[in-house]
């Protein structure tokens, strides 16, 4: 019945109540012919007549109650996802008062910087296209992937600002096909996981390459980056709410139409992610 089909359901209580109560007639011509030896014999069709309309009454009652049941089940899960719905409205709401401010700061202190400091000004500029995105984009449950492709190579942009010139980072970025949508925010992730432990010898080079495109409908990355032979297994796999809450999402959104693989050896750490966008 909760599945709507309603036939279904309706022939087999019929057949449920039609042969418990051939069961419950036949039980009862038994016990009085060998047992209770009554002065009359009710027939067989007397009893399985009585036993069809005391089972389709317990019947009727039971289902009505389990039915009331679900109902006021369903009325309480309603109400405590509209009130779900309500407080995370709110949040977003309250979380839309700031923005302006602050950005309107980021403008402030942009014109603050010396017009020499370059290097300062475009890692600020930089900050503030990738807040624009995480603030006023990512509210969807889907963006054009044309657009997070453009917000992961910002975010590359302003990691590579931070660090110092013994790394070197590849992003190479292949065809990426118009029309297809992505979850925000499922591979900065990874990004961010090889940015924070990637090597930093002195005296050779530490490098992350990191590789997306498109075949099909289907988004390909790999992210690589060198590490240290001594960092310890736990920081190297990053077992980290990062990449739970990755693992989760995944998940949720593309249930059977992702995989997510991990490679570790002595001296680079390197995680490939298919996602099927279909």
């Amino acid at each position: 019945m909760h599945k709507r089909n309603y036939a279904l359901f309706v022939a087999a209580t019929l057949f449920v109540i039609a042969f418990s109560s051939w069961l419950r007639a036949l039980v009862a011509w038994q016990m009085n012919l060998h047992f209770f030896q009554p002065k009359t014999i009710i027939d067989f069709g007397t009893l399985y007549l009585n036993s069809l309309v005391n089972i389709s009454l317990w019947v009727l009652l039971v289902t009505i109650g389990k039915m009331l049941i679900d109902r006021m089940q369903t009325q309480q899960q309603l109400e405590f996802l509209e009130k779900e719905r309500v407080r995370n409205e709110l949040d977003y709401l309250k979380a839309q008062i700031n923005p302006h401010a602050l950005f309107n700061s980021l403008n402030t202190i942009y014109g603050h910087i010396d017009k020499t400091n370059q290097v300062a000004r475009n890692i600020l500029l930089h900050f503030s296209e990738l807040l624009r995105y995480q603030l006023y984009d990512c509210s969807a449950e889907k963006v054009i992937l044309e657009k997070e492709v453009e917000y992961v190579t910002n975010y590359v942009a302003f990691q590579r600002l931070r660090k110092n010139e013994n790394l070197v980072v590849n992003l190479e970025i292949g065809n990426i096909e118009p029309g297809l949508n992505i979850a925000p925010l499922l591979l900065v992730v990874l990004i961010e996981n090889a940015f924070k432990f990637v090597s930093n010898f002195s005296g050779k080079e530490n490098k992350i390459a990191i590789k997306l495109f498109i075949a099909g409908t289907t988004l390909h990355s790999s992210f690589l980056n060198t590490k240290e032979v001594q960092q310890p297994a736990a920081s190297a796999n990053s077992n980290g709410i990062g990449i739970v809450n990755l693992k989760r999402r995944l998940e949720l959104l593309y249930p059977q139409k992702y995989k997510l693989t991990t490679n570790m050896e002595n001296d680079f750490y390197e995680t490939d992610l298919t996602i099927d966008l279909a």
